[in-house]
């Protein structure tokens, strides 16, 4: 009997030992949440440079080699990303057999054939799965060419 009784005692003690180190790992591991940085247009309309005209509007970023980052809220009637950027003069390049190869942006030309670096196209954060020239523009939606 006595031998149940610690059995029971230790276990009790044992589960309490790893609630708490539970409690405290968890408590430990949790972040405070940081403000994220803002991607909508409202926000980025305050730091941002205005172009265009129309009744779509999005923001635009340009990420060069250093980092910097530009921003442009755009408005536009455009029915693809690449038409309004063009119309905007914020992009330049060579037309292809896939579309338009984008070597400049807001005046910064990159060549890969030349410095091994490219314009990578971003939709909303993430890596666009067309070009520029065959992306639908929608409003509040957030584009960004960076030099990678």
């Amino acid at each position: 009997m006595k031998m149940t009784k610690f059995t029971k005692l230790l276990s009790v003690l044992l589960c309490l030992v790893l609630v708490a180190a539970i409690a405290f790992t968890v408590s430990g591991c949790t972040k405070t949440k940081t403000e994220e940085p803002a991607t909508t247009t409202e926000a980025v309309a305050e730091e941002a440079t205005k172009l265009g005209e129309g009744e779509k509007e999005f923001t635009f970023t340009v990420k060069d080699a250093d980092g910097k980052e530009t921003k442009f809220l755009i408005s536009s009637n455009a029915a693809t990303v690449g038409e309004a950027l063009l119309e905007n003069s914020l992009i330049a390049g060579d037309q292809g057999e896939y579309g338009l190869y984008v070597k400049t942006v807001n005046g910064i030309t990159v060549d890969y054939d030349t410095d091994g670096k490219y314009w990578a196209f971003y939709v909303n954060g993430e890596y666009a799965q067309t070009g520029v020239d065959a992306t639908e523009l929608v409003a509040g939606s957030a584009y960004t060419f960076a030099v990678e």
